[in-house]
Parts: C-alpha cells; sequence; structure tokens
C-alpha cells in the first residue's frame, strides 16, 4: 500500500494517505464498538440490562441503515432519472450521451454525460459505493439483533419445521450466497439482453425464493429474508460488478489506452435491476408492521404479488421519465395491489356461531393465560423482557381500549401470541371474536 501511495502524484498521495487513516481509524472505531458490546452482553445476560441493550441495539442499527438505505435508494432513482431524462439530440458534442439542465433548492444545474470516458479524468471523482455497503452492512447487523438473536421466538416456527435456532441462520445466510450465484449466472447469459423474457425469469427466480422462505420461517421472518435476499442482490452488483467496472475504465482512462464501453453498458443494466428491486425491498421493510401481509394462509403469493405490483409502478416511472407513452402499466400494477387487498381482507363471520353472551371475565381469563407473559408491566416471557411495543394487557380497560388490534392479530391474523407460542386455543380465539363482536 505505502509504495503505490507512493508512486501517485503529490495531491494524489495526500488525498490516498488521509483516505487510509481514515479507513484505519473507522475500522478501529468499529470493532472496539462491537467489542464493548460483545463484553457487556457476556455481563449483562439474563439481567433487565439485557432487553434494554438489545432494544437500543435495534434503534442505533435500525436508524442507521434507514439513513443508509434513503441515500442508496435516493442516489438509484435520481441516476436513472437521469438516464432516461438525458437530452441526447439538441446540441450534443461528439464525446457526450446526453445532457440535462434542471433546478432545485434555488439553483440551476448542467450535467453531461461522456459516451464512454473523458479525455482526462478529474482528480475530484466522487463515488457512489459507500451508501450502498452500509446499507447492506447495516441491515444484515439488524437482521441478527432482531431475528437471530432471537431466533427461537422470531425466526424459527417449529409447528413449520422443527429446526435448531443455528440450523435456520445458515439457512437464511447461505440462502443470499445460493441467490447470488443462481442470478449472477443469469446475467452471464445472452437472455439478459431479452428484457421481457429476463424479467419472466426474474418473476419466477423471485417466487421460488419466497415460497422458499414461508416453508422454513415464521411470516415475518420470511418476508424479511426475501427483502435482504434482493438487498443483497443488489450490494452484490454494486460490489463485483458495478464498481469494477467503474475502476477498470478511469484506470485506462489514466493510461490513455482504449477504454471497454461494454463494461459500462453492463454496469448499467446491473444498476437497472437495482431500481427494480428498490420498492419491492421498501415494502419488506415495512411489512412486519402488516400482519395481513404475511399471516396469510398464502403469504409467498401475497409477497410475490406486492412486489409485481410495486416493481410495475417504478416501471411505469422510468417510462415516464423517458417521455414514452404508456396507458397500461400503472393501471395493471394499482389493480394488482387491489386485487391482492382484496384477497386478504377477512371473511365475514358465520352468522349464529356466537351462542351465548361473552363476558369480560372470560375474555380476561384468555388474556392472562395466553398474552400476560410478554404483555404486562413486567413480563415473563424469557426473550421479551420489556412489554412489545408497549402493549399492555394488564387490565379489563386495557383490553377493550385494545380490543380493535387484539381482533387483527389474535383473531383474523392469528399471529398472536408470537408463533402461538403459549399455545392459544382456536376455541379461546373464537371466544374472543365473540366478544369483541358483541360490541361491549
Amino acid at each position: 500500500m505505502q509504495r503505490f501511495i507512493n508512486s501517485l502524484p503529490p495531491v494524489e498521495a495526500n488525498e490516498e494517505k488521509v483516505s487510509v487513516l481514515q479507513g484505519v481509524v473507522y475500522t478501529f472505531m468499529v470493532l472496539t464498538v462491537i467489542y464493548i458490546l460483545t463484553t457487556s452482553y457476556f455481563f449483562i445476560a439474563g439481567t433487565p440490562w439485557e432487553s434494554h441493550l438489545m432494544e437500543w441495539l435495534n434503534i442505533v442499527v435500525r436508524l442507521m441503515h434507514i439513513t443508509f438505505g434513503i441515500a442508496w435508494i435516493g442516489a438509484s432513482f435520481y441516476f436513472v432519472f437521469l438516464e432516461n431524462a438525458l437530452n441526447r439530440t439538441d446540441n450534443i458534442r461528439d464525446e457526450l450521451a446526453g445532457n440535462l439542465w434542471a433546478v432545485h433548492g434555488g439553483g440551476f444545474y448542467y450535467l453531461e454525460k461522456y459516451k464512454v470516458a473523458p479525455k482526462e479524468i478529474p482528480r475530484q471523482l466522487h463515488w457512489f459505493k459507500y451508501e450502498a455497503y452500509f446499507t447492506w452492512l447495516t441491515g444484515f447487523s439488524l437482521l441478527f439483533v432482531v431475528y437471530y438473536f432471537n431466533a427461537n421466538a422470531l425466526l424459527i416456527n417449529k409447528n413449520l419445521l422443527d429446526i435448531s435456532p443455528l440450523t435456520g441462520i445458515l439457512i437464511g445466510v447461505g440462502s443470499f450466497v445460493v441467490a447470488w450465484v443462481i442470478y449472477h449466472f443469469l446475467c452471464r447469459t445472452s437472455i439478459i439482453q431479452k428484457g421481457i423474457w429476463f424479467a419472466l425469469l426474474g418473476v419466477i427466480f423471485c417466487t421460488a425464493f419466497a415460497w422458499f422462505y414461508t416453508q422454513v420461517f415464521t411470516g415475518r421472518a420470511a418476508y424479511i429474508h426475501f427483502g435482504a435476499m434482493l438487498g443483497s442482490l443488489m450490494v452484490g452488483n454494486v460490489f463485483f460488478i458495478i464498481i469494477p467496472a467503474q475502476k477498470a475504465m478511469v484506470k485506462a482512462a489514466k493510461q490513455g489506452v482504449p477504454v471497454n464501453a461494454a463494461l459500462g453498458k453492463h454496469a448499467g443494466l446491473r444498476s437497472l435491476h437495482n431500481n427494480y428491486f428498490t420498492l419491492p425491498v421498501l415494502f419488506v421493510m415495512v411489512s412486519n408492521h402488516f400482519p395481513t401481509t404475511f399471516s396469510n394462509d398464502y403469504p409467498w403469493a401475497v409477497l410475490v404479488a406486492i412486489s409485481l405490483g410495486t416493481a410495475g409502478i417504478k416501471h411505469w416511472l422510468n417510462l415516464r421519465e423517458k417521455h414514452v407513452a404508456t396507458t397500461w402499466v400503472l393501471p395493471i400494477a394499482v389493480l394488482v395491489l387491489l386485487a391482492v387487498a382484496f384477497v386478504t381482507a377477512p371473511q365475514k363471520t358465520q352468522t349464529g356461531t356466537c351462542q351465548t353472551e361473552v363476558s369480560m371475565q372470560q375474555v380476561n381469563q384468555v388474556v392472562q393465560a395466553r398474552c400476560f407473559s410478554c404483555h404486562s408491566p413486567k413480563p415473563t416471557d424469557d426473550v421479551f423482557k420489556v412489554a412489545p411495543n408497549g402493549v399492555m394487557l394488564d387490565t379489563p380497560e386495557n383490553i377493550a381500549n385494545l380490543k380493535d388490534k387484539i381482533m387483527q392479530r389474535v383473531v383474523i391474523t392469528k399471529t398472536m401470541p408470537q408463533n402461538n407460542k403459549t399455545n392459544m386455543t382456536q376455541e379461546e380465539r373464537d371466544l374472543i371474536r365473540c366478544w369483541i363482536e358483541q360490541g361491549e
């Protein structure tokens, strides 16, 4: 590394030294934080401080993930828009692929895109890569904090597939590697140039992984792993394809040798793939708040349908930016999403199923037996040491105030208790439904 730095011009060498020093300092800081957290965990494991540490890890890592994700997706949206909106005909120099005038934030901007590379590479050249890397790293960390550290409660459903937490973790992580290998292989074939056929293969590919995840993990975990799989494909495109292509083009331009334009075209195609992945990944990020989706009898079909609908909306936006007239893309995408909402709607209750009046005392007994271990001021559950989302069902008043949420999570979607950990029976769910429908 030092020999390489010494070979650079003085200004570039100084900048490279600063960059290397920053990398060393940041790496040391990250390793120090990991050491402190790991050491602290062993000291507080089994105490009330354990849940407090995990909650704050969740907050910090989630905030970092969202922040980097916004930057990455924002850059993806912007550069695809830029590519679609370029002026490619009026007063364009031979070396340019297009240009664009824009106004934003009270200022005017003028941007130019070169067909391959400028004759002289500017010393100040911004690289869009760290947004992708840190989004994936924080997302992968969040996967551990939320699901892998609480695998028995949130990842594994032994009624679905009786596997150990370690097996579940290995399956989850291994699936990302398998997905990348398959996707990368497909991208190396000639079919990548046939848009509609490659898209069809992509739908089959995503459907297979969505189905697989729902056969192995809980509904919530299955959806998150699907999003993490797509995110891994996206960061793989950046790390293995896009950035190496850009580095090769910059190196060739600096050395004055012909630049391989095919590298840029392929990198641009992978970047376009990432652009279509963005909205399905964003849906997955918020899906855990909507059990109607992942608790359906066919959660994989719901996941694929919503992914198709959101990707369709992104396709319409891309066509609109190109000023390509399209009539059916947006309506079809919206109809797909509306169809999902219709199909996942709860069925009407059969009349006459509630034969007798249900009292609050009966409901309270069920709640205390099946829900109180988590949703109480001092939970006794082995995982949740603080009431999830602050929801407490310790009094009849609290139960009555939260009856709408109880109806959704306990009766309709049956996602509570978590993985039915306390073995709530269907008769007990029917009893709660009858009490709520009585309107008392």
